[in-house]
């Protein structure tokens, strides 16, 4: 029989182990996160290449171009470029095949995203004129920073650069994006071996890396490029959305591990934690091509055809409407007026945050 004074000390023992194995399960949290931790600190920095390791040449200092500095609280830009190697110049660096510029407001937790049609005949700082895709091969990817930034009216201070197999490599990483394949989209690419070429069924269905290139890439219908940047739009609209799951952030090390290899930016870590959280936290107000179609004026120069501005200053009061807009608030009604006409509630230009064409639904 047990006395009083035993059943205490029986209790004692298993609290105390109760208090051994909490520490020990905490312990190991800790040091799994401090694990996962500074593996997400190092995948980040191999992100920034030493200039041994860098695709682009090195600039002389007198064509450096500045670039603006973020302080973390006014709007950000970052500019995302994708090149294809296979149609790099003799220095290794190659035209960019796909032009974004996603834009982050800190304070009111909205982001938007821009695609540039890469044909868009703009000014480039000491080279005249000429296609704003050549801009990365005249000065790498600061020119390119400071073209695109003066075509949108925008200070950009970030770049971020990849090529097909770092975007096919996230893709794949993340389990691949189920996705809603408008049509069905075949071209034969003879680069290669045909290891580009493009076949997809409509509807809806799970892409994974290769078969997603295939949707961004596609341009070969009747308005080739028009089209192409708002499918670029729309899906990385869907990879956002999944990169914010609570499974991929977890999985997040090995997310970045996996496309380092492929990516070149001029980001640190300490903005790159601090834009990953705005990130998280932020919801994407609006997309938009630019130029919108009502500013587009078909030119060619030299015997080739390139995308014109008809109005570079309308261009940049457009990219602030549509910075001022948000797609998730919902569009007030149209209400009918006394003698039956109707009378539109909202006064607002669409800002070519949708559709094929990225343009306004009411006249400038």
């Amino acid at each position: 029989m047990r006395t009083r004074s035993e059943v205490p000390k029986k209790q004692k023992s298993r609290w105390k182990w109760l208090i051994i194995t909490i520490s020990v399960i905490v312990a190991v949290a800790i040091a799994g996160l401090v694990y996962w931790g500074v593996g997400v600190y190092s995948a980040l920095d191999d992100f920034s290449k030493p200039s041994g390791e860098s695709i682009f040449p090195s600039v002389p200092p007198d064509k450096v171009v500045e670039v603006p500095k973020w302080e973390g609280k006014e709007r950000v830009n970052i500019l995302l470029l994708g090149g294809d190697a296979r149609d790099a110049d003799e220095n290794g660096v190659a035209r960019s095949d796909s032009i974004l510029v996603a834009s982050f407001d800190p304070v009111a937790k909205k982001a938007h995203l821009f695609s540039v049609l890469r044909d868009t005949y703009a000014a480039i700082d000491d080279h005249g004129k000429g296609r704003i895709n050549s801009a990365i091969t005249m000065g790498g990817p600061n020119l390119a920073m400071k073209t695109v930034g003066d075509l949108l009216g925008l200070e950009i201070q970030y770049y971020v650069y990849t090529d097909f197999e770092g975007f096919k490599s996230l893709i794949d990483t993340i389990g691949g994006i189920y996705f809603d394949v408008e049509k069905d989209m075949r071209y034969r690419d003879n680069a290669d071996g045909n290891r580009y070429d493009i076949d997809l069924k409509k509807g809806y269905q799970l892409l994974d890396g290769e078969k997603a290139l295939q949707y961004v890439r596609f341009r070969h219908d009747a308005m080739s490029d028009y089209t192409r940047t708002e499918r670029q739009r729309n899906f990385l609209k869907a990879v956002a959305s999944e990169l914010q799951s609570t499974w991929n952030l977890i999985r997040m090390k090995e997310i970045l591990e996996s496309v380092s290899p492929y990516i070149e930016t001029n980001l640190s870590v300490s903005d790159m934690l601090k834009l990953g959280q705005l990130g998280v936290e932020s919801h994407v107000g609006g997309t938009a091509q630019i130029p919108p179609m009502d500013l587009v004026s078909e030119e060619h120069v030299g015997g080739a055809s390139v995308i014109g501005i008809r109005d570079t200053d309308a261009l940049i009061g457009y990219v602030q409407e549509v910075l001022m807009s948000d797609d998730t608030i919902p569009t007030p009604s149209v209400s009918p007026n006394a003698d039956g006409s109707a009378n539109d509630t909202d006064s607002e230009r669409g800002g070519g945050t949708s559709g094929s064409s990225g343009s306004s639904s009411s006249s400038r």
